[in-house]
């Protein structure tokens, strides 16, 4: 589950906080274990929480307050679409129903493949550009009609063959 060298990297993290305040650590504590295992399991949590001298839902809390954090494991490809108002009012829903369609998959669910988990989110902080998403936790792509929804879906999937 959690290896030695993973509880070594926690103590990396923990060292840049007070002695007295190693729970800071853990949203990098969190990372850490999503980058090695692709999601924190409830028994990751609880790991944590031991390492960093907190309640395990303490831990849980943080895991589920932020969308960044996979509870369960997800596809290749995590795709976060803003449906909050303002995104909303520029089509967010419907780029999210489009996604679904051209994905056959519903909000919440990974592709049969394993290359794509569709999710809805909330604000990424770029109503302007809406309907926004982000791919994999790192890359915002805005002004998402139909058309872009369906080259990015495609890429994504012909890139997974180059690799």
């Amino acid at each position: 589950m959690i290896s030695a060298a993973t509880k070594l990297r926690f103590d990396r993290e923990v060292a840049k906080y007070p002695s007295d305040q190693k729970q800071s650590a853990v949203m990098a504590c969190l990372a850490i274990v999503q980058q090695e295992l692709g999601f924190v399991s409830a028994d990751s949590e609880k790991v944590i929480a031991e390492h960093l001298g907190m309640a395990p839902m303490a831990v849980h809390e943080v895991i589920t307050f932020y969308n960044m954090y996979n509870q369960r494991p997800v596809g290749k490809f995590k795709l976060n679409v803003c449906t909050n108002l303002p995104c909303q009012l520029r089509d967010g829903q419907k780029a999210l129903h489009h996604l679904e369609g051209k994905l056959g998959i519903h909000m919440g669910e990974t592709t049969k493949d394993g290359l794509f988990t569709l999710q809805q989110s909330e604000c990424l902080g770029a109503c302007a550009d809406a309907p926004v998403m982000l791919v994999n936790d790192r890359a915002m792509c805005s002004f998402m009609s139909n058309d872009k929804l369906d080259q990015l879906v495609d890429q994504l999937r012909a890139s997974e063959g180059q690799v």
